[in-house]
């Protein structure tokens, strides 16, 4: 399967997942992962699964605009640009990178992953 491909059925399975059931996503992250939340920083996969089940919304729909992937380090580079919406709030713009790897015993896991809303404050 092409990085393209590869990384387009993990945005898929990553957002379905976290639209659905946020709980589930503790699976894809390891031990040593590590994760920024708009600049909150969580390392291993209890860390950053209890960040993002103690999210403070209770539903959430993302809307994938693009996404790109690149191979690099025995695994793949993919930044995901979109739009999401939580319970009654307007739609935002977001961005997010995943390092997705390959475990020793052949399943994908994320090593790094940065989130950021695309929030333009006027100064």
């Amino acid at each position: 399967m092409e990085a393209k491909q590869l990384g387009g059925t993990f945005v898929t399975a990553y957002y379905t997942r976290f639209d659905s059931d946020r709980s589930q996503l503790a699976e894809l992250y390891a031990e040593d992962s590590l994760m920024s939340f708009e600049g909150d920083e969580k390392a291993g996969r209890q860390a950053i699964a209890a960040k993002l089940i103690g999210l403070p919304f209770q539903v959430v729909q993302h809307s994938i605009t693009t996404y790109d992937v690149q191979m690099c380090q025995g695994g793949l580079l993919i930044f995901v640009l979109g739009q999401l919406k939580t319970d009654n709030d307007p739609v935002v713009g977001f961005i997010q990178t995943f390092h997705v790897r390959q475990s020793p015993e052949g399943s994908l896991f994320i090593a790094n992953d940065i989130f950021r809303l695309v929030l333009h404050h006027n100064a």
